[in-house]
C-alpha cells in the first residue's frame, strides 16, 4: 500500500478493509462462510439447521450481504418445491482459506 492509497496519507492505514470488515462483522457472517465452505454447497434449510438460534430473516439478510460482497453465489432451480443453493465464489473460498489461521489462533488460546 502506498501513501496515496490512504486518505490520511498514512501507509499503515487499513481503509481498504472497512467494507470487508463491515460485512464480516455482522452476526453470523463468518459462521455462514465457514459452514458453506465446509459443505461446498448448502440449501437454506440446511443453514437454518446449522444455526438454530438465528432467525430466518437474519440468515437471509446475511446471505444477501455475502452475495452482494461477491463471496457467495445463489442458484435458484425451477423446481417444485423451489430449491435454492448457496456456494462460495472464488473470493469466498479464498476468504475461508485465509480465516483458517485465525480460527486456529483462537482455538489455541482457549
Amino acid at each position: 500500500m502506498t501513501e496515496s492509497d490512504c486518505p490520511t496519507g498514512d501507509p499503515t492505514c487499513y481503509c481498504p478493509l472497512t467494507d470487508v470488515i463491515d460485512v464480516l462483522g455482522r452476526k453470523y457472517a463468518i459462521p455462514v462462510v465457514c459452514a458453506v465452505d465446509a459443505h461446498g454447497r448448502l440449501r437454506f434449510g440446511d443453514l437454518e439447521t446449522h444455526f438454530p438460534d438465528a432467525s430466518t430473516s437474519t440468515l437471509s439478510a446475511r446471505l444477501d450481504d455475502l452475495q452482494a460482497a461477491g463471496l457467495v453465489d445463489r442458484t435458484q432451480y425451477d423446481e417444485i418445491p423451489p430449491r435454492v443453493e448457496y456456494e462460495l465464489t472464488d473470493d469466498g473460498r479464498e476468504l475461508a482459506d485465509r480465516l483458517e489461521p485465525l480460527v486456529e489462533w483462537v482455538a489455541g488460546r482457549e
